[in-house]
């Protein structure tokens, strides 16, 4: 059967890219159609980078072409991938960046109980294994518990001068750099500030400390979206987010909230993808087995219905909060089903940082200002 372009083309405006109103022929990510004897060679320019968006294009075009053209067609397809400039908005101001630190990725969930600053904690030693210079800042003001993970809440920030002024040294455990409130707080002692308060000890943490060279500062944010959360973006060009979230549909529902307050239009940090906590249960007499206590693959389907991608799933054992109590992050024994799970995740967490940074300006700081006691945050 001999291959016609018009043919094709008229076959291609059957798909859809995710996230694209028209199809692909009407929205112009068909760019060229080549045939030769039995081969079809598409080329589509997309505004996306996220890869299972990819793929999924790709799989379209070429089954597509298998049912309506020929089913025997050799079929390749080549995808550009260009993201559109984006508008400069006067209103947005740069957020103070932190000399010598390449990428801030802030790590939220929707609710609290989901193991957000386990998966933070756990990523980050992990990131340090891999030969990352990485930091954590505990942004949680109310609820600390990094320093617990680590095995340092009895310590305290020392004192350095840097180039004539006084700075926080970070406390460092297992190769990672970490501040938090913890650190200037009793065990006992509830913190009961308002925002503005909070919000300037977050500043004192971020701007006041000697961080040095970090390939990789974690933001444990607290739980929610909040004044905490928009204080954070004020104050910082945040890299990309990360979500965490439970399977069970109620962790879900606040989890679909925290990545619509990253994606709102005067906000805008690129969510980097979400995470499955507690996915399943597995004995140890049973190690074949999985048990979905909380529900099966609920986060893997939120990332897919909001077209983000899945950075992986950590599955519900004991050893995990043992590690954190005890004050050694899990994914600090080799060798474990654990340690597979955080090193395929952090790995997922890496390349999508790499591809957003490969295919997106820098995020701009938030402008936000204050109207009749509320914080609104301006275009």
């Amino acid at each position: 059967m001999k291959l016609n372009k018009q043919e094709i083309l008229k076959s291609l405006e059957t798909i859809t890219i995710a996230g694209e109103g028209k199809n692909m022929v009407e929205s112009g990510a068909v760019t060229n159609v080549m045939t030769f004897a039995d081969e079809v060679v598409v080329d589509i320019t997309m505004s996306t980078p996220a890869m299972h968006i990819k793929k999924r294009a790709e799989k379209d075009i070429v089954e597509t072409i298998h049912k309506n053209i020929d089913k025997e067609a050799k079929v390749q397809v080549n995808i550009k991938v260009e993201a559109p400039a984006k508008p400069k908005n006067p209103n947005l101001i740069k957020g103070k960046p932190i000399p010598g630190i390449k990428n801030i990725i802030a790590v939220a969930s929707g609710k609290g109980g989901v193991g957000k600053s386990t998966v933070t904690a756990n990523v980050a030693v992990t990131l340090s294994k891999m030969g990352f210079k990485v930091g954590i800042l505990d942004a949680d003001i109310y609820g600390p518990s990094i320093p617990i993970m680590f095995d340092v809440a009895q310590e305290r920030p020392l004192s350095v001068n840097i180039d004539g002024k006084s700075k926080m040294k970070p406390i460092e455990s297992y190769g990672v750099k970490v501040l938090s409130i913890g650190f200037f707080t009793q065990p006992n002692q509830a913190v009961i500030w308002r925002g503005p308060m909070a919000a300037k000890a977050l500043n004192q943490l971020i701007f006041d400390a000697a961080w040095g060279e970090l390939d990789f500062m974690l933001l444990d944010l607290p739980p929610g979206t909040g004044d905490i959360h928009l204080s954070i973006m004020q104050s910082l060009p945040i890299t990309g987010s990360v979500i965490v979230s439970t399977p069970q549909t109620v962790a879900l529902s606040d989890a679909r909230k925290g990545v619509a307050m990253f994606q709102q239009e005067n906000i805008d940090v690129p969510v980097l993808g979400i995470i499955e906590n507690m996915a399943y249960f597995t004995p140890e007499e049973l190690p074949e087995n999985k048990y979905y206590i909380f529900g099966k693959e609920g986060a893997k389907h939120l990332a897919e219905d909001l077209q983000v991608p899945f950075l992986g799933e950590v599955p519900l054992v004991q050893s995990i909060r043992e590690a954190g109590d005890a004050g050694r992050p899990a994914a600090m024994q080799t060798a474990t089903a654990t340690e597979i799970a955080f090193e395929e995740i952090t790995k997922n967490v890496v390349s999508e940082t790499v591809k957003r940074n490969e295919t997106l300006p820098p995020t701009e700081a938030i402008k936000i200002t204050t109207m009749a006691g509320c914080s609104a945050v301006k275009k």
